[in-house]
């Protein structure tokens, strides 16, 4: 893994790039999530949350654009490694590091 977007500069969230950008993403669009949570706790029929399941989605891929232009070299680093270590946090803290000192997390 080389990169975490593609040729055109869309992220690809593998969970290698997810797990990289967590704590951001738990962050950033945490209201988001919240409002689809509750939705699927008020309402079983998935149909009726779709549009809470799409304003989250595109708040997460925002964000990994947003991560990955302020801070390319060290996000593909931190996912880089994520994934060569099968998402092992413990394996990666030097990474980590790099990519938080980078990107402070808000």
């Amino acid at each position: 893994m080389a990169t975490a977007v593609d040729a055109v500069g869309e992220p690809i969230p593998t969970s290698a790039v997810l797990m990289s950008a967590s704590k951001h993403i738990a962050g950033k669009c945490r209201g988001q999530n919240i409002a689809f949570l509750e939705c699927k706790k008020d309402d079983p029929n998935p149909e009726k949350c779709l549009d809470k399941g799409n304003q989250v989605t595109r708040c997460v891929l925002s964000l990994l654009k947003d991560l990955h232009q302020k801070c390319t070299k060290e996000m593909d680093a931190y996912a880089g490694c994520m994934y060569q270590n099968t998402d092992e946090f413990e394996l990666c803290r030097k990474e980590q590091k790099d990519f938080e000192k980078a990107c402070p997390l808000n």
